[in-house]
Parts: structure tokens; sequence; C-alpha cells
């Protein structure tokens, strides 16, 4: 666990995962950034093809329960580094292969070291913030990936509209500064010890079946988001690079100031209220997708939207508070596969319903969203006053 006088030392666990959520934050942000814009100038996307590459990229968060695996052979801060690594090295070749099937390998590549890494650093930041502090710290962490991704959408910004740069010039330079950073870790942070032993087997527990759910929905509903809310930009409203690194910037430098307010609002009010608001809000965002024709009211949706994803900490405080401690790691891998079973079908089959009409995608997320409210309600109201009580 860590404590205050910890949080003053750079070299302390939170300062591990500060900089490997930058490094996570800088190079995932600016794949994502040139993604749509790469794909259909430079590879010739189609709705169907950018929803066939979303789905080849969940395939790996589908397969992360074999974290548990590696973890019999590999530590968990190890297996953290070596999957930054291949997440940098992924997104540094983006560039040099401007075509279908390029992008479609490339993509794989970057995302088999994005979907580890997340799944072992969920492990980490809940094993190694004690109950009562990881609502703030995880907003904190949430914080600094924000500014992270800012920094990158802002150098990004400045690259194509001053200096021109292309494609392949900016993915090498992401990807090296990935690198980068990633080897300061291996080099400046010690190793780390757990606070409990953890299971190298895959864990199913029937008292988690309510997080299980969750996860399946959140997954599906993500997906949605995360596909289509950005291709609607390039597609329909003609947002270019520079118009599409701004909004994205607007998000992060909104998030930078409200992700530890959501953190401390979590501790306050709880995780089940917290969750009815983020999923109530998301049934109206969705629908608002869905019958928007004015390119200022979708990029205040996107916005939006993006607000209201920060307050997905509570499914993970949530988890925290229910877990038996030497379930973290195993429960970790096998929750992110839960949470991508729907996104490996949703963007493939739903960039054919987006070819016939965009609004019926959008009308399936705020469905989604409706169904993980009513969910929300099964989760106890009174979770906060046991964890004070037993921490």
């Amino acid at each position: 666990m860590i404590n205050k006088l910890d949080l003053k030392q750079w070299r302390s666990p939170f300062g591990f995962l500060a900089i490997a959520t930058s490094v996570m934050a800088i190079t995932f942000a600016g794949w994502m950034a040139l993604l749509n814009n790469f794909a259909i100038e430079a590879a010739q996307f189609t709705g169907a093809n950018m929803g066939m590459l979303q789905s080849l990229r969940e395939i790996p968060g589908f397969l992360a329960f074999t974290a548990v695996f590696v973890l019999l052979v590999l530590k968990e801060q190890t297996f953290a580094l070596v999957s930054l690594c291949i997440l940098s090295m992924g997104v540094a070749i983006t560039g040099l292969f401007p075509s279908i099937y390029g992008l479609y390998a490339t993509t794989v590549l970057m995302s088999i070291g994005f979907h580890y890494f997340e799944t072992i650093n969920q492990s980490l930041s809940l094993q190694w913030f004690n109950k009562d502090e990881a609502p703030e710290l995880l907003g904190r962490l949430l914080s600094v990936k924000s500014i992270a991704s800012l920094v990158t959408y802002a150098g990004i910004w400045l690259s194509v509209t001053f200096l021109a740069t292309g494609y392949q010039v900016l993915y090498l330079v992401i990807g090296g500064v990935g690198l980068l950073l990633t080897v300061y870790l291996v080099v400046a942070f010690p190793e780390f010890k757990m606070s409990s032993s953890q299971h190298k087997k895959i864990i199913l527990r029937k008292k988690y079946s309510l997080y299980y759910i969750l996860l399946f929905f959140s997954g599906a509903r993500r997906q949605i988001f995360m596909v289509f809310a950005g291709f609607l930009m390039v597609e329909k409203f003609g947002f270019d690079v520079a118009q599409i690194t701004t909004l994205y910037m607007i998000n992060h430098i909104i998030n930078i100031f409200v992700a530890p307010k959501v953190g401390r609002m979590i501790s306050k009010i709880g995780e089940q209220r917290t969750l009815t608001i983020e999923y109530s809000g998301l049934v109206l965002v969705f629908i608002g997708y869905a019958l928007v024709d004015s390119p200022l009211f979708a990029a205040a949706l996107y916005i939006i939207d993006h607000v209201f994803f920060a307050m997905a900490i509570a499914l993970k405080t949530y988890f925290q508070k229910i877990a038996e401690p030497e379930d973290i790691a195993a429960t970790a891998s096998v929750s992110f596969t839960i949470n991508h079973i729907a996104a490996v079908i949703i963007p493939a089959a739903f960039g054919m319903v987006w070819l016939y009409d965009q609004s019926l995608v959008f009308y399936f997320g705020a469905v989604l969203a409706g169904c993980s409210l009513i969910l929300s309600q099964f989760v106890s109201p009174h979770l906060r006053k046991i964890s004070t009580l037993t921490s």
C-alpha cells in the first residue's frame, strides 16, 4: 500500500504508474488522433473497413485473460514494461504501412501492448492503493493521463498546422517517445513489493457476477463511442486532423480538472450514485448522436461523452471493495476479456449497419446505457461505509 509520505517521493508506486500511464496516453492518444484521417486519406477506408479494424483491435482485449498465464513467468511490474514497449513499437511503425492490411497488422501489434498494459495497470493500482484513497488516486492518474494526451494532441496540432508533418514522421516520433519513457521506467524505478500473493489461474466467482455484467455492457457501449463517434465527425461533418485534435485537446483540458473531483465525488456519494449519474447521462448523449445535424452540437456531445467516461472509476473501485485481495490480478485479466466480448463483434457488425443508417448505431448505444443504468441499481449503496469500517 502507499501512504501520503510515499506520494511525496517521485520514485514511488504512484510515480511509476503516473509515468507508465503517460506512456500509454501519449502513444494511444497519438494513434487515435491520426487514425480516422490516416485511414481515410492514406488507406482509403470505408465505414466497413473501420469497423473491421476496430474489431481486430479488440481481439487482444478479448484474449486478456491470458495475462494470468504470462504472470507465471513475469512479475506484474515487468509485464507492464514489456507491454508498453510493444505498444510503443506498434504505434511507431503504423505510418510505414499505409494500406488496409498494413493498418490492420500494426493495429493488432499496438493493441496487444495496450490491452496487456491496461490489464496489469488496473491490477497494480488496485493492489498498491488502499480502498479509501483509491478513488482519489485513480482520479489523479486520470488527470495525468489527460495532461499527457493534451501535450500529444498539441504537438500533433502544431506539427500538422504549421509544419505540414506527414503521418509517417508523426507516428515514428510518438512511438519513439513512448519507448524512451519506458526505458526511463526500467532504469529509474525499483521493483515494488506486492501487498499479497496473487492467484496465477483464471478466477470466476459468483459474488462478482454484477461486476462482470456491468463490464460486458460497458465494453459494448464504449466501442460505439470509440469507433463511431470519431468517425461521425470525419465522415459526416468533414473534421480534419487539426479539428479532431482540437476536440481531443478540449476533452483532456476539462478532464485534468474534472477527474480528481470525480474521484472525490465517488468517495463522498458512493459507487451506486456515481454510476447512476454516468449511465443516465450516456443514454441522453447517444440519443443526441443519433439525431445530431450540427457539427457544433456533435462536438459538444463528444465532449460531454468524454466527461461521463471519467466516472468509470466507480466501477473499478466497486470491484476493489468486493474483491478478495488475492483475486485482483486474475480477475483483472478475466474482466478485460469480458469487457471485450461484445467489442470484438460490435465494430465489424455495426460497420455494416453504419452503411445503412448511422443513427441506428447510436440508438443501440442508448439501449446499452439504459441496461447499465438498470443494473447499477443493484450495486450496494452501503459499500463506502463497509470499506471505511474494514480498512
